[in-house]
C-alpha cells in the first residue's frame, strides 16, 4: 500500500483524491486512457472503457505504460484481473489489419487465425468480405472499407487500417511563417496525424486548431475539402488560410447556402451538405466531385449522421478531425474512431494554459433560488417542459442582468438556449443579439464590433457555441444550455479562452436554478471541464448581487 492519489477498483472505476498533492500529476497521466464520469468536490470518478484504451493504443500508448501508471499512483493494490483486462483489451487493437495487396486488392489479415474465423462468421461482417485467400487472409470489397471498420469495432476487434490513401489532385500549399511560427504542440499534432494517415486531433478552444489543419494541408500538398459548422466559421477559416499560407483568394472556395464554389481548397458547411431535397442529400456528391487529397472535419464531435454514412465510403482519402472534446452525448464516439480515425494527438487544457497560449479561467456556478410561484410552476410542469420552466424564470434573468451590470466594462458574452429568454435579456440590456435567423452579414458586423471593443456586451444563442473567434471576450454568462451537454460546456468556456492582450484571466458564469433538473444537468455539463483541471466555485446569487 502507498499514499497515492488513486483508488483503482475492479469494476474499472478509478477514484481520484483531488486534495492529494499528486492529483494534478495523476490526472494528466490517466487522461489519455480514462474518461471522467463524476467530479464533485473531493473525489473524481473515472472509468476505463474499451474505446478509451483503444484510442490510447492508437496514439502510441501501450498496455505496459497504462498499467505502470495505475500501479504508480494507486493507493491500494490494483486488482490483478483489471490489469489483465487492460492488457487484453489493448491487445485487441491491431490484431486485425486492413492492407493493400498487389494482386488481391484490399485484404483483411490477422496472424490470429481464431480471431479471423470469429469475425468472418459474424453476420454483420460476412457480407462485407470477399473470397478467403488463406487461413490468415480474406479479401475485402473496397467500397466496404469503412463499414467493415465499423462492424469490427462493434464486435470488439478494432482493425488498424494500413491500406493507404490516394494522393488526390496535387496542389501546392505552404505555410508562410513570416512573423509567426507553429507552436510545438501544433507541429506535433500535424505530424502525429500525418504519420497516422487519418485521425483526430484534440486541442482546447483557442489553441489554434485551424493552424494544425493548415499544417496538415502543407503536408498533403493536395486539394482539400474542409467541413465546418457554419458560414461564419467558413469565412474565419478562409481568412486564416489567406493570412498563414501561400493560398490566394482564387484558390479558396466557399460551398454554403449563399455560395457554391468548388476550388482547390473548398470550405463547405455541414448544414448545406446535409440539406435534403425530395428525400435526397443533393450536395453529398461534393465528396466525389473532386479528387480530394485531404478532408478536414472541423468540430468533428458534431459530425451529422449523413456525413458519417458518406465518410464510410471515402476511406481511401486522408481524413483529419479537429475538436476540443471527443465527447458526444449520443454515444457515437465509436463512429468517429472507426470512420475518421483514432485520436492521434491530445494535450491537457491546463498544459496549454501554463504555456500562455490560452487564458486562465475562473469557473463560477451561481445558484439561484426560485420564488414560490416559480417553484410551483416548475413542480407542475410536464416532464419534457421542466428544464425550460426552471431555465427561463424571471429570477434567473434578473441575476444575469445584475452580472452584466457588474461587468459592464468587460467584453461580455451572454449565452442561452431559449430564444424568448435571450430576446428578453438583450432587450432589457439594450444590446444586440445573434441567433439562428440573424443574417450572416449582420453576424459578421456584430462580431467585428465586439472584437474591436465597440460593443462591450453581446447576447448569443447556441449558434455561437462553435468556431467563433472572439479574442478579447473575457466574461461569459451562461443562462441555459442544451440539457447536460458536456461538449457544449467545453465549447462555451472556449469562447473566452483566447489569450488577452493584457494577460487578464477569463471568467465563466453558469447561472443554475437550485433544487431543479437544471442543477442536475449542470453537474453533468461540468464533467469534461473538471477532467481538464478546472474547478467550479459555487456561490449563492443573493451574495453576488447583494
Amino acid at each position: 500500500m502507498s499514499d497515492g492519489p488513486l483508488i483503482v477498483q475492479s469494476d474499472k472505476t478509478l477514484l481520484l483524491d483531488i486534495d492529494h498533492p499528486l492529483s494534478t500529476e495523476c490526472r494528466r497521466a490517466i487522461a489519455p486512457f480514462a474518461e471522467l464520469e463524476k467530479s464533485p468536490e473531493h473525489i473524481h470518478t473515472y472509468r476505463l472503457t474499451s474505446l478509451g484504451l483503444w484510442n490510447a493504443r492508437a496514439a502510441g500508448h501501450d498496455a505496459e505504460q497504462v498499467i505502470d501508471t495505475l500501479l504508480k499512483y494507486s493507493r491500494y493494490a490494483v486488482p490483478n484481473a483489471l490489469l489483465l483486462d487492460v492488457a487484453e483489451t489493448m491487445g485487441r487493437y491491431g490484431r486485425l489489419r486492413i492492407e493493400s495487396h498487389p494482386i488481391h486488392g484490399l485484404i483483411l489479415i490477422s496472424t490470429d487465425v481464431a480471431v479471423l474465423q470469429e469475425v468472418i462468421r459474424a453476420k454483420k461482417v460476412a457480407p462485407l468480405l470477399g473470397a478467403k485467400i488463406d487461413d490468415e487472409t480474406v479479401t475485402v470489397h473496397p467500397s466496404q472499407r469503412g463499414h467493415l471498420k465499423q462492424a469490427l469495432l462493434r464486435l470488439g476487434w478494432p482493425a488498424e487500417d494500413f491500406a493507404g490513401y490516394v494522393d488526390g489532385q496535387a496542389h501546392s500549399i505552404s505555410l508562410k511563417e513570416e512573423g509567426w511560427k507553429l507552436r510545438d504542440y501544433q507541429r506535433l499534432a500535424a505530424e502525429g496525424f500525418w504519420h497516422g494517415g487519418s485521425g483526430v486531433v484534440v486541442l482546447p478552444c483557442g489553441a489554434g486548431k485551424t493552424l494544425v489543419g493548415a499544417a496538415a494541408m502543407a503536408h498533403a500538398q493536395a486539394t482539400t475539402l474542409i467541413l465546418v459548422t457554419n458560414t461564419v466559421a467558413a469565412r474565419q477559416w478562409r481568412d486564416e488560410l489567406l493570412r498563414r499560407t501561400s493560398l490566394n483568394e482564387d484558390e479558396i472556395g466557399e460551398y454554403s447556402g449563399a455560395k457554391k464554389e468548388i476550388r482547390p481548397v473548398t470550405i463547405a458547411t455541414y448544414q448545406v451538405m446535409t440539406t435534403r431535397k425530395n428525400g435526397v442529400y443533393a450536395h453529398l456528391d461534393l465528396f466525389d466531385s473532386h479528387d480530394w487529397g485531404l478532408i478536414i472535419y472541423d468540430e468533428v464531435h458534431l459530425l451529422p449522421a449523413p456525413i458519417f454514412r458518406f465518410t464510410a465510403d471515402i476511406q481511401s482519402r486522408r481524413r483529419l478531425g479537429l475538436t476540443a472534446t471527443l465527447v458526444r452525448e449520443d454515444g457515437m464516439e465509436g463512429e468517429v474512431f472507426s470512420l475518421i480515425g483514432p485520436k492521434r494527438f491530445d494535450v491537457p487544457w491546463k498544459e496549454i494554459e501554463a504555456q500562455g497560449y490560452i487564458a486562465p479561467a475562473d469557473c463560477v456556478e451561481v445558484r439561484v433560488t426560485l420564488t414560490d410561484h416559480e417553484r410551483l410552476t416548475y413542480a407542475t410542469a410536464e416532464q419534457e417542459e421542466k428544464y425550460r420552466s426552471c431555465s427561463t424564470t424571471a429570477t434567473k434573468k434578473n441575476v444575469v442582468l445584475a452580472l452584466a451590470k457588474q461587468h459592464e466594462n468587460d467584453q461580455t458574452l451572454i449565452i442561452g438556449q431559449y430564444i424568448n429568454q435571450i430576446d428578453e435579456i438583450a432587450e432589457a440590456l439594450g444590446v444586440p443579439i445573434i441567433k439562428g435567423d440573424t443574417p450572416v452579414k449582420e453576424r459578421e458586423v456584430l462580431f467585428n464590433q465586439f472584437r474591436t471593443g465597440e460593443l462591450k456586451c453581446l447576447v448569443v444563442s447556441k449558434v455561437a457555441n462553435f468556431s467563433i473567434d472572439l479574442p478579447e471576450a473575457s466574461i461569459a454568462i451562461q443562462v441555459s444550455g442544451t440539457f447536460g451537454s458536456r461538449q457544449e460546456e467545453a465549447q462555451r468556456l472556449g469562447r473566452i479562452l483566447r489569450p488577452k492582450s493584457d494577460s487578464r484571466s477569463a471568467r465563466f458564469y453558469s447561472v443554475v436554478a437550485r433544487d431543479t433538473i437544471d442543477q442536475d444537468f449542470a453537474q453533468n455539463r461540468q464533467r469534461f471541464l473538471a477532467e481538464q483541471g478546472y474547478s467550479y466555485r459555487i456561490i449563492d446569487a443573493d451574495e453576488l448581487i447583494a
